[in-house]
């Protein structure tokens, strides 16, 4: 089942109830203790499926990445798995209740910024990118750039729309509060708004993985991406939350350590390429 929902598609909300070994006194109990819980659960999965089926076929996740090496992307989890124990490992021993509340506020700030980071810096890696292939193969990488354009407008815009319907629907219920028909109108706007923040959440997994899918572009144009935006996010870090815990040491080592690794590995990847596919940055864009 895990892989279905990892992989597949979601089975519906009947379907993945009979599944569960449950029996039905013990499904009475839980209506009956966590009747607020179950509402939420028979609202929200349906929305979720939905959104996560649209989103696979708006954005598909295995269809943009050109080359495929096991060897990185083992490397690449590897290394996030070691920052992420690193992180708890410095929080753990030198952090105080206020860290913790501000890594929950630096990781919703971080989901919020990212998408709009990786607009900004884009086309400035592009375009040195352009400026470094030969002339004879700008044409082509000009035309293969065009479906990514289209993805990163179509997810900004769905990114964009969720803020703006929750807007739409707080204004509508505030002004039209004493109006008998409000609820025929904002419980349909909550559940868009529910839809699309699930299609965003889901379409952000395939969009953060192909970088919009600019691998069409150029196959080290993701990793060159990747060790761009990491600093930036470094930086807006350090202005927003300031120095990690602990002491001056630690403290410059964590601010430094991951993009520093996330760097390595982004030259490395591009490396292989030039030396097992033959892809380099002032050659030929792709195998």
């Amino acid at each position: 089942m895990w892989q279905e929902f990892r992989e597949g598609d979601w089975p519906p909300l009947t379907e993945l109830l009979r599944r569960l070994p449950v029996h039905g006194c013990v499904w009475a109990l839980l209506l009956f203790c966590f009747l607020p819980f179950v509402i939420v659960l028979l609202v929200s999965y349906p929305l979720a499926r939905s959104a996560r089926r649209q989103a696979r076929l708006r954005f598909p996740p295995h269809a943009h990445r050109r080359i495929v090496d096991p060897q990185v992307i083992r490397v690449q989890k590897a290394r996030a798995w070691t920052a992420l124990a690193m992180s708890l490992l410095i929080l753990v021993v030198y952090g105080t209740a206020a860290d913790f509340e501000e890594v929950q506020e630096q990781y919703a700030f971080r989901l919020a910024v990212t998408p709009w980071l990786l607009l900004f810096t884009a086309p400035l890696v592009i375009t040195a990118l352009f400026r470094m292939v030969p002339v004879t193969a700008r044409a082509d990488m000009r035309a293969r750039l065009r479906p990514a354009m289209r993805l990163a407008l179509r997810y900004f815009g769905a990114f964009t729309a969720v803020p703006l319907l929750f807007a739409v629907m707080v204004l509508f219920g505030q002004s039209m509060e004493d109006h008998w028909f409000t609820p025929l109108v904002t419980f349909p706007l909550l559940a868009l708004v529910i839809w699309a923040f699930f299609f965003v959440l889901f379409a952000s997994g395939t969009v953060v993985r192909t970088v919009f899918g600019t691998s069409e572009v150029h196959a080290a144009l993701p990793a060159l991406l990747t060790g761009v935006l990491v600093w930036e996010l470094a930086a807006v870090n350090l202005i927003m939350g300031g120095m990690p815990p602990g002491p001056p040491l630690i403290q410059i080592c964590a601010l430094i350590g991951g993009p520093a690794s996330v760097s390595a590995v982004a030259w490395w990847e591009i490396d292989r390429l030039r030396t097992r596919y033959g892809v380099t940055l002032r050659g030929r864009p792709v195998p």
